[in-house]
């Protein structure tokens, strides 16, 4: 490709990019009742999405071109009383139209922090690299389908409330974002390795919300499927659960950008389980769902879900999205300044990591300039 091929397309690019970000802005900030509040809004994003390094509001201003914005900018984040939801709600209505989702994935985010006066600060477990850390704990919803994800909801892990869990703070992100009750109802996967699903498991069924929960091997179940007589009696661990269905494994494919062909198969399977405890107010009953990366080793992951009459395979394709969910954050997150607020209060942290949302979205739409190809249909090619 030519020096002047390659310009032409940078150019285009941005003018992608500008074109997405002003129609973004427009949807995001509507909710706000004054003209210098949308202003402010749009001004941040654009910083966020030209910053290079840690996304400060000091460096946001610089890279606006104006150093004096600083102050501005920072009494719009983290002391203006702008309401934070109806923005992520406008955020969310405008990624159906561009990722059309298939389901919301629950996923943590660590933000190491070395002091502990930024808010929610303390020990923590890094869910996904099973290590402890010091920081912050927040947890996403995020609007996912198989060729792209962004985040739209956020809740962060507080000391001082009082007992939460991990998953307790998951689920409370879920079932808290007023998006989840639409008339699609899109499934909730629930990327946070439970030992006792149950409570969780009840919280979404109350509310009438499909769930994919992921679930530790040592999770208790009882077995409900007719093909496995013999564990009709008592609770089981799932992992020995999903060692007992091998031989009722099927390949399944999903959409995997590295994969060779685009798709990748692996094995999976399911069996109607069931709560050690009460069976109550569980409608059609639960299914555990087991993959495998090699037919001889166990389950890599395991999950439970109150979809019993989906197939095995249309449920891994949801799995699956939590690995569109990774390789999202990993490579848009930190350029958009999600784990970057270095404020004290919740306020701004809510206020900075919503409009990085935003940024997160403008990234990864605009980031697959591929042959013609948008994952942003409005926009032609």
């Amino acid at each position: 490709m030519s020096v002047r091929e390659l310009r032409r397309g940078a150019v285009a690019v941005g003018s992608e990019r500008e074109q997405v970000l002003q129609e973004l802005s427009t949807a995001l900030f509507a909710s706000l009742p004054r003209r210098d509040q949308r202003r402010k809004g749009e001004q941040y994003v654009r910083g966020l999405l030209a910053a290079q390094g840690r996304r400060s509001i000091r460096n946001v201003a610089v890279c606006l071109g104006d150093p004096t914005l600083e102050q501005s900018l920072h009494h719009f984040i983290c002391n203006s009383t702008w309401d934070w939801m109806p923005v992520r709600e406008a955020l969310a209505d405008w990624l159906r139209q561009a990722i059309g989702p298939q389901a919301w994935v629950v996923r943590q985010m660590s933000i190491p922090k070395s002091g502990r006066h930024s808010v929610g600060v303390g020990r923590g477990l890094d869910l996904h690299r099973d290590q402890p850390f010091h920081g912050q704990q927040a947890f996403g919803v995020w609007a996912a389908s198989e060729q792209a994800s962004s985040p739209v909801n956020w809740r962060l892990l507080l000391e001082e409330a009082q007992g939460e869990t991990q998953e307790e703070c998951a689920a409370a992100a879920a079932l808290g974002f007023s998006r989840l009750y639409d008339a699609s109802r899109r499934p909730v996967v629930l990327d946070t390795p439970t030992r006792d699903p149950e409570a969780v498991i009840r919280r979404f069924n109350d509310a009438g919300v499909p769930v994919l929960v992921r679930v530790q091997g040592t999770a208790q179940l009882t077995v409900r499927e007719a093909a496995l007589p013999g564990y009709g009696q008592g609770a089981h661990s799932a992992q020995r659960i999903a060692d007992s269905v091998r031989g009722l494994r099927r390949p399944t494919g999903w959409l995997d950008p590295t994969a060779p062909s685009g798709v990748r198969h692996v094995p999976a399977a399911k069996v109607r389980v069931g709560l050690p405890g009460r069976e109550e107010g569980l409608g059609r009953g639960l299914v555990l769902v087991g993959e495998w990366e090699s037919p001889r080793r166990p389950a890599t992951r395991l999950w439970l879900t109150n979809m019993a009459e989906v197939p095995a395979s249309a449920l891994l394709r949801l799995a699956k999205l939590t690995d569109r969910v990774g390789q999202d954050l990993s490579g848009f997150g930190d350029r958009a300044g999600l784990r970057d607020f270095e404020g004290r209060s919740l306020r701004g942290w809510h206020c900075h990591i919503t409009l990085a949302s935003a940024a997160h979205a403008v990234e990864v739409l605009t980031a697959s300039r591929r042959d013609g190809e948008r994952y942003f249909p409005g926009i032609p090619a």
